[in-house]
This record gives structure tokens, sequence and C-alpha cells, in this order.
């Protein structure tokens, strides 16, 4: 029976494995490519082959479009605060307090003054990681002032939006927002100064039904889900099949919402090449 026992040493050495570090690859959702991560990032987090998009946050957004060093950001003090007292498993200021820590930012929407190709503009980029990039009080203010801004000082205004519309933590004062961003965007057109709309995945709701949709030129990232509501609201209340793909940005631009679809690549030659054509100086 001693043949059959254990041997008193293993003669199978166990290889160690190699942990690879945590993102130092990632996996593109549309083709299920694996791709180094430096290689996503020095292509502005788009992937080579099958032309996806992962989102960016509003820093990276402003480092992308904007001259190097010229940006300066506004209204860094202005904040959400909890005009309702909102209360579910979690509190509103709750909420509030853990995407500030999340994402070192105050509000969902950065603003301020830059240069694209030296001439300046008012600019303002929302980040969908701060609850969704909703659009509540502050967000309102912040981009009310960016495009007061851009009338104040006449020169071009760009906002890179991405949202999942209105911030009903604030209830009816977050679509209030929607009237407010709107009459400020009707002074900029009264100063006769041009506005830029990029809309990146997602831009939905009360963004796209206010400053979204009202650009004097509306760009969009490749395959960018833009919209009211979701198809399922749509589909209940119309009562009608909806066509394939009807909130992609190319469908969009196939029925004439969108100017351009445009690669992320691409955007600051795009929106220079507009700017030298659209922004005059008053002498």
């Amino acid at each position: 029976m001693a043949l059959f026992g254990k041997p008193k040493y293993s003669t199978v050495i166990a290889a160690k494995r190699k942990e690879i570090p945590a993102n130092v690859f990632t996996k593109c959702p549309l083709s299920g490519e694996v791709i180094y991560t430096k290689e996503l990032e020095a292509n502005a987090m788009v992937v080579p082959r099958s032309g996806y998009h992962f989102p960016l946050t509003a820093a990276e957004r402003l480092q992308l479009l904007l001259d190097e060093n010229t940006f300066e950001e506004h209204d860094v003090q202005i904040q959400s605060g909890d005009p309702l007292g909102f209360c579910g498993q979690i509190s509103y200021a709750e909420k509030l307090e853990e995407n500030r820590k999340k994402t070192a930012m105050n509000e969902a929407v950065i603003g301020g003054i830059g240069k694209m190709n030296g001439i300046e503009i008012s600019i303002a980029a929302m980040d969908f990681r701060f609850l969704g990039a909703s659009m509540g009080c502050a967000v309102g203010e912040k981009i009310t002032r960016t495009f007061e801004r851009g009338a104040e000082r006449k020169i071009p205004v760009i906002v890179a939006c991405a949202s999942g519309g209105a911030r009903m933590y604030e209830g009816i004062l977050s679509l209030m927002q929607m009237a407010k961003t709107s009459a400020a965007l009707a002074r900029l057109a009264a100063a006769h100064q041009p506005y830029i709309a990029i809309l990146t995945n997602p831009t939905m709701a009360g963004v796209i039904a206010s400053f979204g949709s009202l650009g004097d030129i509306i760009i969009a990232e490749p395959g960018a889900l833009i919209g009211f509501a979701g198809p399922r609201v749509i589909r209940e209340t119309t009562r009608q099949e909806l066509p394939d793909g009807f909130q992609t940005a190319e469908f969009l631009l196939s029925h004439g919402f969108l100017d351009q679809v445009v690669p992320r690549q691409h955007l600051r030659k795009t929106i220079t090449r507009f700017l030298a054509v659209l922004h005059r100086k008053d002498p």
C-alpha cells in the first residue's frame, strides 16, 4: 500500500501568480477589446479601433479644449444647499458631501474663462460623476453666470454638457433652472456673441430641454445618448414603436437636430474653426 501513499516531498511546485496592478488595462464596452490604459489616456479616452468614447471629467474636458495654462475658474464658492430638507434612505445633504469627497468638486460643473487658439471664451464643463451632473440651483447658477460673462465681456461661450437631467432633490427649484439658463442665453444672443453646445454621453432631460439644445452650433460626440426622456416613457406616452437608436447622436444628426458629430480628438480643431468665423469683436 506504500506505493499508493502520499510522497514525502511534492514533485509539483505551485507557481506564484503575478498580480496585475489595477487600472493597467481597460476593457472597451463596445467591442470587448482590452486596451492598455496609458494608450487610452494618450488618445483622449477614445478606443482607437472601435471609436468608443469613455467619459471625461470636467477638468479633463477643459484641458482637452483650452490652450495650456489659460483657464481661470470662476464661481468656486457656489454650491448646492438643501432647500427642501430632503430625506430618504440617505439625506440630500449627506449625498452632496459624499459626492464632494468622491469628485473633489463643489458641484457638478466647472465654469470660467479660458482661451482656444488665442481666442478668449467663457466656458463650462459638466461632470457626470457628481450626482449624474443633475441640474440643481447651483449648477443652474454657474451655467447662467457662464453665459452672463460671455455677454459682459463680448466673448463666445462654450458649454460641454453631460447630464441626467434636473436634480429632483431640489424639487421645482431644479426645474426653474431651465428658464433661468435660457433667459441668460437670450441676453448672450442680444450681445451678438456665439454659443457652441457640446453634447456628450449622456445629455438628457432638463439640460437638453434648455441650454443643451439652444446653441448657435450644436456638436455631439459619437455615440452620445441625447434625449428628453427614456425610451420606455416615450413609448408609453406616444403609444408608438420607436426607431432603433433614435436617441443617438448619429440618428439626431441625420434628422437635423445636430450640426455635426465630431470625434473627441478633433473637437478642439473643429471648434476653433467655428470661432474664427463666428467671433467678431466690436470696433
